[in-house]
């Protein structure tokens, strides 16, 4: 790229700095992006931005997915592509956006990892030290009976739980959208136990069920530290992470009941589409059975 070029590309970084005052982090990503777009253009030796063409940027996202570029990185760098060159539209240098209709390739959807029906056991029944442990355990209980989201069980307050009749109301789910939950017999006699610990932390204007040792509404950090805290004491191997008790709940309902549209409701999913990924969950585990069963689907010994 001539050095015009490369001005019209410092001038849209300024106004992104500037004008638009977005974070360091996302202005070094869109410079490094950019740049790379640069190298390509001069592999092509292209001169100016008005010689690029949407075949040019193409390729060039092509050349990025081959070299195993996750959708979600590939979807930034389009968006900064296209960012420049609809600034380049603004300030008058071209009439048409080369890269508006290009979308980034879709990376295979990956299954969620559950855990199993014994290590959850493990992990629910193990022994809690103190009243940290304790609201711990309330909280993994809670994720696995429930379905929560991380987000939606730190933002629940005590009078969303209703403990007599066994169901929890989260009112700020994904999308804004509410919903009534049920909670099992174990999770609200682990909830019980964690509110006679919980006066001992939080005074009577905090209303968060669960707080920190400080008194406050947990945090999303703090929880996932404390999970962690739990695998290494349990001697678990895998990372175990929030959204994964989530997963665990899904797919261990769908594999006792089968019936999508109640697992649906319960994870708050706007689309049945989004929950059908834990059908492939449960399809994986029945191949397994069929395969070690069936005398027609057993591999002969030679």
């Amino acid at each position: 790229m001539n050095p015009s070029a490369q001005g019209q590309l410092k001038c849209y970084l300024e106004m992104l700095q500037v004008r638009q005052r977005v974070s360091v982090h996302t202005l070094d990503a869109y410079s490094r992006d950019l740049q790379r777009l640069t190298d390509h253009c001069d592999q092509l030796k292209l001169n100016v931005w008005e010689d690029v063409r949407e075949h040019h940027i193409r390729a060039h996202i092509a050349a990025r997915h081959r070299d195993d570029m996750v959708s979600r990185s590939l979807q930034r760098e389009l968006s900064a592509i296209r960012g420049f060159f609809a600034f380049l539209i603004g300030e008058r240098h071209l009439d048409l956006n080369p890269a508006r209709g290009i979308r980034a390739p879709k990376t295979p959807q990956k299954l969620p990892k559950p855990l199993d029906v014994d290590r959850m056991a493990a992990m629910l029944d193990a022994q809690q030290d103190d009243a940290l442990e304790v609201r711990d355990v309330a909280m993994w209980e809670l994720f696995y009976s429930s379905g929560l989201r991380l987000g939606e069980l730190t933002g629940l307050d005590c009078h969303d739980v209703d403990l007599d009749a066994g169901s929890v109301f989260v009112r700020s789910g994904k999308g804004n959208r509410s919903r009534y939950v049920p909670v099992g017999s174990n999770a609200c006699k682990a909830i019980i136990l964690w509110l006679q610990n919980r006066k001992v932390y939080a005074g009577g204007a905090e209303s968060a069920l669960f707080v920190s040792r400080l008194g406050k509404r947990i945090a999303p950090r703090t929880i996932q530290q404390r999970l962690e805290r739990w695998r290494v004491k349990l001697g678990l191997d895998a990372h175990v992470h929030p959204h994964m008790l989530r997963h665990s709940f899904a797919s261990h309902m769908l594999e006792g009941s089968g019936d999508l549209r109640a697992v649906q409701e319960m994870l708050g999913h706007a689309n049945i589409a989004t929950t059908q990924i834990y059908t492939h969950l449960d399809f994986q585990r029945l191949v397994a059975v069929y395969d070690q069963t069936h005398p027609r689907a057993r591999k002969r010994e030679d």
